[in-house]
């Protein structure tokens, strides 16, 4: 008896360090994600300092059950729409339902179409997406949660920890390195254009990306990642003369014939062309056309709806 008592102590001693030593820390779990929360700002406007901010905090910085469990990064419950998988918690009430997410990219993508597609959130998309304070104020008063200090609390966990520069494509390490030049530190000029050092790399669509800086080129770009310029043009559908963008996504391996996930369909919006809309999912630019019945460069048009997976 005393063996087996001495053994489960054992047993949940361990289980507590491996817990403990698998939590993120915010500054963790904000590199992991930052990414996703810039490429969804570029597709949406919501500020990535807002969606990061709100992911520290809905999701304990990632450590939540509902984080870990369900891939549901910012607590959003089922509601009469959806049609997903379920997973449930207790949060005001015991047991209610919340979305359950293949993967921790599909809650942030998730969360975009929430706002997006929901009426009382319509009069945030008038603000600028540098305007992080109007955006955490505007949730609030629209009821994204019952917790009263909700907008100050985002704001704190903005301004801590600088998330305001993510609105401006600066990322954690990025803004290291800026630290540095302020503080007078000796550091490699370089690295502010490209540090590639830092240069974190992305899944997207179940593809490598990487975020275009200040400087690059497809001759950088390709000795960086160890493939060649025409590799880097193919997988991106770019033609012979384009030159990379700063902060636009960049594919590092061919892209899919279909969207996963969450995206199904996309209404086409001022200013998008099909290879922007190609290189927002990761779909290769003939598969988009192929998806939707056009001739390969066949214009579309503002409130099209495409098509970015084959019918289930």
């Amino acid at each position: 008896m005393t063996k087996r008592i001495l053994l489960s102590v054992i047993l949940s001693f361990l289980l507590f360090f491996v817990s403990v030593s698998q939590k993120l820390s915010r500054s963790e779990y904000i590199k992991k994600y930052q990414l996703l929360a810039i490429d969804e700002m570029g597709r949406s406007g919501i500020p990535a300092s807002i969606k990061m901010a709100q992911a520290c905090l809905e999701s304990n910085d990632g450590n939540s059950p509902m984080a870990r469990e369900s891939n549901n990064h910012f607590g959003i419950k089922c509601k009469g729409n959806w049609s997903g998988e379920k997973s449930y918690y207790d949060d005001d009430e015991k047991s209610e339902c919340f979305r359950k997410y293949e993967k921790a990219e599909d809650s942030f993508v998730d969360h975009t179409n929430f706002l997006i597609s929901t009426p009382r959130y319509t009069s945030l998309f008038q603000l600028a997406s540098t305007d992080y304070v109007g955006w955490a104020k505007g949730l609030k008063k629209a009821g994204y949660a019952t917790d009263p200090a909700y907008d100050r609390k985002v704001i704190e966990i903005i301004e801590e920890n600088q998330l305001w520069q993510l609105d401006r494509k600066i990322t954690f390490d990025e803004m290291a390195l800026l630290d540095q030049q302020r503080m007078g530190t000796a550091f490699n000029k370089s690295l502010l254009i490209n540090p590639y050092s830092s240069r974190k790399i992305t899944i997207h669509n179940g593809i490598k990306t990487a975020l275009v800086r200040e400087g690059d080129t497809f001759e950088v770009l390709a000795q960086e990642f160890g493939l060649k310029e025409w590799e880097l043009r193919r997988f991106n559908d770019f033609p012979e003369g384009y030159h990379p963008m700063p902060g636009e996504i960049i594919y590092l391996q061919n892209k899919k014939g279909r969207a996963h996930g969450m995206n199904k369909l996309h209404v086409v919006k001022e200013g998008e062309s099909m290879h922007y809309i190609s290189q927002l999912f990761g779909i290769r630019l003939t598969a988009m056309y192929r998806l939707n019945r056009l001739s390969y460069g066949e214009p579309i048009h503002v409130g099209q709806v495409l098509k970015l997976q084959k019918r289930g």
